[in-house]
């Protein structure tokens, strides 16, 4: 006589059961401290994408083109022009809030006449001061503020730029 399927399986849940009963019994702890927490590694943060090397379509001499990016629509970039073939100015404002700016990167890369990468180059600014903890300077956020992205390293006469804004961070 063979015994039925059923009753070999009962004996075996069984047994898994007061395994795993006997598993997390509540037994006295010598420590009544918890258990640390370990650390957690957070990956550092993506940087911006690398210039073109060369552009699709060639620059018109002086032209200063702004690439769409995560916070274009959260600024208005006015009198952007290339001075003297060295640097991109012009005047931000931040328009979608007028909290503290905590950061703020504007990066230009600097193209020849043929649309070929000569240079780059990138501006910081923060309305939080680290030490007094306040900005006397004209916010983004309300006045604007006036730029200047220098260019560095060059390896040829800039005729056109491209600025992005890869970061900016508010209150």
């Amino acid at each position: 006589m063979h015994p039925r399927p059923g009753a070999l399986a009962r004996p075996a849940l069984a047994a898994l059961a007061l395994g795993l009963l006997a598993g997390c019994s509540a037994a006295p702890a010598a420590d009544p401290q918890p258990a640390p927490v370990p650390s957690v590694a957070l990956p550092a943060p993506k940087q911006a994408a690398a210039p073109a090397a060369v552009l699709a379509a060639p620059p018109a001499p002086g032209e200063v083109r702004v690439e769409d990016g995560p916070f274009t629509d959260r600024v208005r970039l006015t009198g952007l022009r290339l001075d003297g073939g060295r640097a991109v100015t012009g005047h931000l404002t931040v328009t979608s809030d007028v909290s503290d700016v905590l950061a703020l990167e504007l990066r230009a890369a600097f193209y020849d006449a043929k649309g070929a990468l000569v240079g780059t180059g990138a501006f910081h600014y923060q309305e939080e001061e680290e030490a007094s903890g306040r900005h006397d300077g004209p916010h983004a956020g309300r006045e604007g503020i006036d730029l200047t992205v220098g260019a560095d390293h060059l390896t040829g006469t800039p005729a056109a730029a491209v600025l992005s804004l890869p970061v900016l961070v508010n209150e």
